[in-house]
């Protein structure tokens, strides 16, 4: 008899410490594409970050052996401490975030999603590579926001790792200088969007993170970060609740803050993919098209007829 359950489908958005080598890139992100089950959707390298995001999706089993297969890549391909760049980074394999499709695409929840993280932690961690959960697979409240794990990059984290309440979940307790740490969490889908400044001041884009984000006392749901990414400042975000905080809301409180310190957005960038959603809503505020829906998209219109995605 036919097994007629439905499946539940995860995004897995791993970052690992690699962004200029191009055949490094390819070989760990062949590691992915080899597995059966598995669908890469992309592939996004900055060598100023020195660092890249893949986006794959599939079910349970397939994930659990491309995450294996990806830090046995990540292991080979990377050594830590030779490794430079812009971001903070605590280990080759950097971040592993398991993101739930849900209706109506799946049935994942992100419960489901922390039970496949916890178990890709365990893998990952007989690989010898020390393992911190986070999000909603946190074994502790002081792990639920990734920031404070990855708090002070390797070094930070090398230096926490004899503390008791900082000792991995899985793997050793001392921290590879090769390897570094992975982080390995379920979370909901978010947004990663960057803004460069008409500046090379890093201080300024620094004054503007401090001003948008959450952790400071602005936008709701916002990270942020201030960065030098070649000749221009750049504010890095994280944008972890479209519903609290959309892309334009984000974008024009960096805009504001920057003129404020007679600066401006030259451009912003995307990491990684984002959700139709967020895009029409973005359509809708800078159109002035409050009516704009998927139906006035023809490749969704499409998609509507064949697929019945949801309402956005």
């Amino acid at each position: 008899m036919a097994d007629v359950r439905p499946k539940k489908l995860f995004e897995a958005v791993p970052n690992f410490s690699e962004g200029r080598d191009p055949e490094k890139i390819a070989r760990i992100a062949a590691s992915v594409r080899r597995t059966p089950g598995v669908t890469v959707l992309n592939l996004h390298s900055d060598p100023d970050h020195n660092r890249s995001v893949l986006t794959f999706v599939g079910e349970e089993g397939p994930l659990l052996e491309a995450s294996i297969a990806l830090a046995r890549s990540c292991l080979e391909e990377i050594d830590l401490a030779a490794q430079r760049g812009v971001h903070p980074r605590m280990g080759s394999l950097d971040v592993l975030p398991f993101v739930p499709l849900g209706p109506p695409l799946s049935e994942a929840g992100l419960e489901d999603a922390a039970r496949l993280a916890r178990q890709v932690g365990e893998a990952i961690g007989s690989l010898g590579v020390p393992v911190y959960l986070y999000g909603a697979a946190a074994s502790a409240p002081c792990r639920e926001n990734l920031a404070e794990v990855r708090r002070g990059g390797y070094e930070g984290l090398a230096a926490r790792a004899g503390d008791p309440s900082w000792r991995p979940d899985y793997g050793p307790e001392g921290i590879p200088a090769r390897s570094g740490a992975a982080a390995v969490g379920a979370r909901p889908f978010l947004v990663a969007f960057n803004a460069y400044l008409d500046t090379e001041d890093i201080e300024i884009a620094r004054d503007i993170a401090g001003e948008v984000r959450e952790r400071d006392g602005g936008l709701p749901g916002l990270k942020a970060l201030g960065l030098r990414v070649g000749e221009r400042a750049q504010v890095s975000m994280n944008l972890t609740d479209l519903k609290r905080t959309s892309i334009p809301a984000a974008l024009e409180a960096v805009r504001r803050a920057a003129e404020r310190r007679g600066a401006r957005v030259e451009e912003t960038e995307l990491v990684g993919l984002v959700p139709l959603a967020a895009v029409l809503e973005t359509a809708r505020h800078y159109l002035a098209l409050p009516e704009l829906g998927t139906e006035h998209v023809v490749e969704a219109a499409l998609w509507q007829n064949l697929r019945e995605p949801p309402e956005l």
